[in-house]
């Protein structure tokens, strides 16, 4: 409906766009180069964010950027998961039948990330999603994966990626051991208003548009009430599109975008 009114090739601020159409923010590049530290140096990372900041959208980009000749990657996003659960998604991952105990479960995931280093000469990542859930058995169970070392190396990098809260549930004395392990730790914070001007016309070329169709008030009115948060704005933006093409109307200006802010909550 939208990519046919303005003749695109496709409706930008979408979920699913392909990473090489991903808006390059020098945060984004951050946390890209602090995440293959991480990996690099195959230790234990903390990546936090608001709702909306980009997280997942970073660990999909990370994702399809590692060499699958190099790299193991496994991804969990379950915050719901018990321990015993936790490995048989791993081992299921790595297409190993998980055993049935929770000790035997725990020594199979061990010995596949050591085959996986050791043998396949690959690096695992281990990344665990919406961290800022995990129950305390949970977490506490993350010290088995910065337990073992291999020549006093790890040899896997893990990453825990949540809400900021994450960060105040590791200061508590009782998790203080696994946050003491923590190397690297990054804050992936909302777009500045420059941010989010270029994020919004790099998303129309990308779909096909040469001009620029948001006004210069829409946009400002955009990052008000995003606070350059790209959930809400992606959101916003399709909206704002939506009542453009109601209208049939060729820009976005301030007007579409209150019109918008009327009839949904953000």
């Amino acid at each position: 409906m939208i990519h046919t009114h303005f003749q695109w090739n496709y409706t930008p601020f979408q979920k699913d766009i392909k990473t090489e159409h991903l808006f390059m923010s020098a945060r984004f590049q951050e946390v890209q180069a602090r995440l293959m530290f991480m990996i690099q140096q195959r230790s234990f990372g903390l990546i936090t964010g608001d709702v909306g900041a980009g997280k997942s959208t970073a660990i999909r980009a990370l994702k399809d950027r590692l060499a699958s000749d190099k790299h193991v990657f496994l991804y969990v996003s379950d915050s719901s998961l018990k321990p015993r659960d936790f490995y048989r998604e791993m081992l299921l991952q790595v297409n190993i039948e998980p055993e049935f105990l929770a000790n035997d479960l725990k020594r199979q995931f061990k010995k596949a990330l050591l085959d996986i280093y050791e043998n396949q000469k690959k690096t695992p990542v281990v990344v665990i999603d919406e961290a800022h859930l995990l129950s305390p058995s949970m977490l506490q169970e993350i010290r088995f994966l910065t337990n073992f070392n291999v020549d006093s190396l790890s040899p896997l990098a893990l990453i825990l990626v949540g809400q900021p809260e994450l960060r105040d549930k590791l200061r508590l004395r009782s998790l203080e051991a696994i946050s003491q392990r923590i190397n690297t730790r990054f804050h992936l914070d909302g777009l500045t208003y420059e941010e989010l001007a270029a994020y919004i016309i790099h998303q129309l070329k990308m779909a096909g548009e040469e001009k620029q169709i948001f006004t210069e008030a829409a946009l400002k009115k955009i990052y008000k009430e995003t606070r350059g948060t790209l959930r809400l704005t992606n959101r916003l933006c399709t909206e704002c599109l939506l009542d453009a093409v109601s209208r049939k109307q060729e820009l976005v200006d301030e007007d579409s975008v209150q019109r918008v802010l009327d009839d949904y909550d953000y």
